[in-house]
């Protein structure tokens, strides 16, 4: 997996070849099946490549449909469904072996003014008050050391609570949340489009296990089958994924071996830049 901004951006640009076709590259990994993260940004990338400015990407629906296979490229279709004055719609199929792996909508926006109003942050402690994420693995174990060095050192991650999946028991209406900071770690370009694709690279990796806070069993437990269904992001103002960003998650629910989890996204000077939402699988192992 990327281990920098720079490696983590040259995974995301793809290769054009043929008109609304596009090639995803695949990283280094021990991984069994391709990170989640990386088809939705590399999707969303594609997706970006057929509309032009000043049309901005705002939201993302995406379905999980089977396991990518880290050995071979993928593939991205994408099928220019809309072109208005004010909003653009695309749809992006991810292929390997012939067959769709994953689905994505996207609508694109001309930017305009309008109503505003947002949620409070929530009073958090600061990044630098957090528990870092690696350092965490390096309490457990040296092999858990080593896989985040070499898997997920493009990212830094700061947990915030006790728990070392950074759960937060608070309040009893929202027995199942975690919060934590997040950012790519080095600097990324100025384009709106980096920051993005970034950031909806990062936001499959945590979102999910705070479905299982309540229940003491960590996401990568040989406890639980785990696996994302689906990926829905609204982008609502600018930012950057370069600096530190609040993931505040909640998971209102789990039943029938399905957790829904809800995130919302602010920056260090509390501005709510975007709302994420995932349904997964986190079914119990006998």
């Amino acid at each position: 997996m990327p281990r920098s901004a720079d490696e983590l951006v040259a995974l995301l640009d793809l290769e054009p070849i043929e008109v609304n076709l596009f090639r995803g590259i695949q990283p280094d990994t021990e991984l069994q099946r391709v990170f989640g993260g990386q088809v939705a940004a590399q999707s969303l990338v594609a997706g970006a490549r057929t509309v032009e400015p000043p049309l901005s990407v705002h939201s993302l629906h995406s379905y999980f449909l089977r396991p990518g296979d880290v050995s071979v490229p993928i593939v991205y279709d994408v099928e220019r469904m809309r072109d208005g004055r004010s909003f653009s719609t695309r749809r992006v199929v991810a292929r390997q072996h012939g067959r769709p792996i994953y689905f994505m909508t996207l609508s694109f926006q001309v930017p305009e003014e309008g109503f505003e109003h947002q949620d409070v942050m929530p009073d958090v402690a600061s990044p630098e008050d957090a528990r870092d994420l690696g350092a965490l693995f390096r309490e457990q174990s040296d092999a858990q050391t080593g896989r985040w060095a070499n898997e997920w050192a493009a990212l830094e991650l700061r947990v915030i609570g006790d728990s070392g999946a950074g759960g937060v028991l608070g309040a009893d209406e929202h027995p199942a949340r975690s919060q934590l900071w997040m950012r790519v770690t080095g600097q990324l370009d100025d384009t709106e489009l980096t920051h993005k694709a970034a950031f909806t690279y990062a936001s499959d990796m945590t979102l999910l296990a705070s479905s299982l806070v309540p229940h003491g069993v960590p996401i990568a437990s040989p406890r639980v089958q785990s696996a994302s269904l689906d990926h829905t992001i609204w982008f609502h103002r600018p930012f950057r994924a370069d600096q530190w960003l609040l993931y505040d998650q909640v998971s209102p629910s789990a039943s029938g071996a399905r957790g829904l989890a809800l995130g919302r996204v602010f920056t260090q000077d509390g501005r709510l830049v975007a709302s994420v939402a995932q349904e997964g699988l986190i079914r119990p192992r006998g």
